[in-house]
């Protein structure tokens, strides 16, 4: 299988997307949250304590400046253990895993949690897909500006289940900023789904995708899809990369086939190594 995107770089672009997201928050927001961070070489890892689905408390970039080795994996398990977390994921690539993994992995208690497929598209390369679904007539897709922010950050969060107030000021502090370009699909003047795009030089990350439980089924996030694929080719980037869950054989995820319907391709399953406290 061709892999469209160097599997390091997709690696790497995922983490700092979400290491920039949370830590756009302000100062009083980030110590509220329990906000922390660390970088072992390339490799960032994130916590959020106060956030009881463990979701935001990640770690990745393992293999993208050098090979994994049992420190480095130790040292992001220390940094779970000094934040006081019950529990941190890390998510390494399967071409990057070292070949005495299980071994590593066995000895530093880790345990083989849920999948993710990763996906990529390259932006130089990659036809423009076509025969994506329209719009309902009186919708519209658009760039969100910060007098927008909250609402668009509510609908993000909330969809996700993520209600508390300093999460959605978190997502809310993130849109405007220069790496990143947040998208909205209105219907009316009322804000039914949400998407986001980060951008790092060479590579963009397609970041939270959501739609309003009563809005699916109406092109919602094929739009945002097409949108965000614009404004990364506009911005330079040569790739861009997305995860969702992974489906089993019995299984249809909606996510997995918009992105892929966009033109993107799966590229391999990573699993969650999951460390508990």
């Amino acid at each position: 299988m061709t892999i469209p995107v160097p599997c390091d770089i997709a690696e790497l672009t995922e983490i700092m997307a979400y290491a920039d997201f949370a830590t756009s928050a302000p100062a009083s927001v980030q110590e509220a949250l329990g906000l922390g961070t660390v970088h072992t070489g390339a490799t960032q890892a994130l916590v959020i304590r106060e956030e009881p689905s463990h979701f935001f408390n990640r770690a990745g970039g393992f293999g993208t400046d050098r090979p994994i080795t049992v420190e480095d994996v130790s040292q992001v398990c220390d940094f779970y253990r000094e934040q006081g977390v019950a529990q941190g994921s890390l998510m390494i690539a399967p071409p990057l895993l070292p070949p005495d993994w299980d071994a590593a992995a066995s000895k530093l208690g880790l345990t083989e949690g849920s999948r993710y497929t990763k996906l990529g598209r390259d932006l130089e390369t990659a036809p423009t897909p076509t025969g994506l679904p329209v719009l309902d007539p009186g919708w519209r897709v658009g760039v969100v500006d910060v007098q927008q922010a909250r609402e668009w950050a509510t609908v993000l969060m909330t969809t996700f289940g993520f209600t508390a107030p300093d999460l959605i000021e978190m997502a809310a502090s993130c849109v405007g900023k220069a790496n990143w370009r947040q998208y909205a699909v209105w219907a009316g003047e009322r804000i039914v789904a949400v998407g986001s795009v980060f951008f790092d030089a060479d590579c963009a990350h397609m970041f939270a995708g959501a739609t309003l439980p009563d809005a699916r089924g109406h092109g919602a996030q094929s739009a945002l899809l097409a949108a965000r694929l614009r404004a990364a080719a506009d911005e330079g980037c040569r790739w861009i990369v997305a995860e969702t869950g992974a489906a089993g054989p019995a299984e249809h995820n909606p996510s997995l086939h918009n992105l892929v319907r966009a033109g993107f391709e799966p590229m391999y399953d990573r699993a969650n190594w999951l460390w508990r406290a």
